[in-house]
C-alpha cells in the first residue's frame, strides 16, 4: 500500500491514450503544436511537429514528425527541408517565419509503420511515421512537377479535344 499524498481526481487528468500505431494509409490531419527542441547530440536543433488525425475511426489520434533543420548532416537538413516544403505546399501556405502559422490547417499525411528498435540501449516497439503529406482534394494539387494552385486533378477536356468516338491524330492509323 502507499499513500499518495492527498487524494487523487480522475476526472481532473485525461486518461492515457492508446499508442498502438495507427494502420498505414492516408488520414486527414492539422498541425496542433510544434517547437524547435535541441536534437539528441546537442549539435543542432529540429522542428518537433505534432498532428492530430481529424477524420475516420482514427480521429482525435495522434502521430508526430520531426525534421532536422540545422543539422551537421546536409542530407538532413535537405530531407527536413523536403519534407516542410511538402506541408507548406499541401496548406497553401507557400512562405512561413513561424511554424504557429502552418497550425490547424487540414492536409493529408501519409502514414507509414515504423518497426521495433532500439537506440542508446532502449527498446522502442514499432511506431508510426509519415512518408510525405499531401493536399486535400479542394483544388490545389501538388506533382512532380511543383505545386499548382486551384489546379484540377482531373481537368476538363481542351475545348479543341477531338469528339468522343473520334481519334486523337497520334492514335488514327494512316488509310
Amino acid at each position: 500500500m502507499a499513500f499518495l499524498g492527498g487524494t487523487f481526481d480522475a476526472t481532473a487528468v485525461e486518461p492515457q491514450g492508446d499508442f498502438t500505431p495507427i494502420a498505414p494509409g492516408e488520414y486527414k490531419v492539422q498541425i496542433t503544436s510544434s517547437e524547435m527542441v535541441d536534437n539528441s547530440a546537442k549539435t543542432g536543433s529540429m522542428l518537433k511537429l505534432e498532428l492530430e488525425i481529424i477524420e475516420g475511426e482514427s480521429a482525435g489520434r495522434k502521430v508526430y514528425d520531426r525534421l532536422n533543420l540545422d543539422n551537421p548532416n546536409d542530407k538532413a537538413v535537405e530531407i527536413a527541408q523536403r519534407t516542410l516544403s511538402a506541408i507548406c505546399h499541401a496548406v497553401g501556405k507557400l512562405s512561413v517565419a513561424d511554424s504557429v502559422e502552418l497550425h490547424m490547417l487540414p492536409m493529408i499525411a501519409v502514414v507509414k509503420v515504423e518497426p521495433g528498435r532500439t537506440h542508446n540501449g532502449k527498446d522502442y516497439g514499432p511506431s508510426n511515421g509519415i512518408k510525405t503529406y499531401k493536399a486535400l482534394g479542394n483544388g490545389a494539387v501538388a506533382t512532380g512537377g511543383g505545386f499548382k494552385p486551384g489546379a484540377a486533378s482531373n481537368p476538363a477536356p481542351a475545348a479543341d479535344a477531338p469528339a468522343a468516338g473520334k481519334a486523337s491524330p497520334w492514335k488514327r492509323q494512316a488509310a
